[in-house]
């Protein structure tokens, strides 16, 4: 698709070119772009100026606070040009949603023990920024390219919040009654359940996901509904009833302890991240994998390389 007519022949800050679209996050669109000058590749967030308060600002000081920090994307520049708020920031590679289905909708253990692994480090570091997620879910970890390739990276901060005063270092308070932010089928049940989020929805999230990838679907997914927030409250039942036993049932016990352990978590509590870390780590030395970073796909495309054909995986795209 092609960008904007306003974008058309425009520099951004006299350096970006807007190109195709290529996504859009909980708000905007996002673009491919070109530094015109290094011939790097970049994205470009784009938000209409009449969206107020704006979302992408908002977004852009998460960003600002986490800057360096490692699989978060960088940004290079945050203005606005033509009717729209712009950010521009680093070009990821595939979501890992996308990279799921190229894999034929199931990842090995090895692969989700790599990656529950980077998950669960990412999530802690944006906490010890005082940031909770809070739509954490497959198509917001994309994977780097370059020299980055192995590196998963989490995005898309566009629903994220403070949950801690960084100056203070206060907790914010417990309140319920709220309506769900995320997405239903990774939501935690205390979101569900018009409880504020806290750290402990974002581990719980990242379980579901890890167990997305492991059973290729979760119990609750295509109930028959009516409409979206009938589908919600289908989801909210299910996910509720269904016991962590049931979910994990046929996987190893680290996986079980895992979301027994979140779901238990208080909420104001702070993760044990390193707990949660090694209780995957341990599993993967038992197993006798070796964390090589070979995901199923960089497997996939070694393959293909080796039988002559075209890469299977584009790790340059988003």
């Amino acid at each position: 698709m092609e960008p904007p007519p306003q974008f058309r022949d425009l520099r951004i800050a006299g350096l970006y070119v807007v190109g195709r679209r290529i996504g859009s996050g909980s708000f905007g669109v996002v673009h491919r772009g070109e530094n015109v000058k290094t011939e790097e590749e970049v994205a470009i967030k784009l938000e209409c100026m009449t969206t107020v308060p704006s979302l992408l600002h908002k977004e852009f000081k998460f960003y600002r606070t986490m800057v360096c920090g490692v699989g978060i994307p960088q940004i290079k520049y945050y203005g606005q040009a033509v009717g729209y708020n712009v950010m521009v920031m680093d070009l990821l590679g595939q979501s890992l949603e996308d990279l799921f289905s190229l894999c034929g909708r199931r990842f090995s253990m090895k692969t989700v023990l790599m990656l529950a692994d980077q998950m669960i480090e990412r999530a802690e570091y944006i906490h010890s920024k005082n940031i909770i997620h809070r739509d954490i879910k497959p198509n917001n970890f994309a994977m780097g390219v370059g020299r980055h390739w192995n590196r998963l990276f989490l995005f898309d901060f566009g629903l994220a919040k403070e949950f801690r005063d960084p100056n203070t270092g206060k907790h914010i308070d417990y309140r319920d009654g709220k309506p769900l932010a995320g997405t239903a089928r990774y939501a935690s049940i205390n979101a569900h359940n018009g409880i504020e989020q806290s750290c402990r929805d974002d581990m719980e999230a990242i379980g579901y996901v890890i167990m997305y990838f492991l059973r290729g679907q979760l119990p609750w997914q295509g109930l028959a509904a009516t409409n979206n927030q009938q589908k919600c409250e289908k989801i909210a039942e299910m996910k509720s009833a269904t016991p962590a036993e049931v979910l994990c049932k046929g996987y190893p016990s680290e996986f079980l302890a895992y979301v027994n352990y979140c779901r238990q978590l208080p909420f104001d509590g702070t993760p044990d991240y390193s707990y949660l870390r090694q209780l995957f780590r341990t599993l993967l030395r038992k197993l006798k994998y070796q964390y090589d970073s070979a995901f199923d796909w960089t497997t996939l495309n070694q393959k293909s390389n080796d039988s002559g054909m075209s890469s299977v995986v584009n790790l340059n795209s988003l």
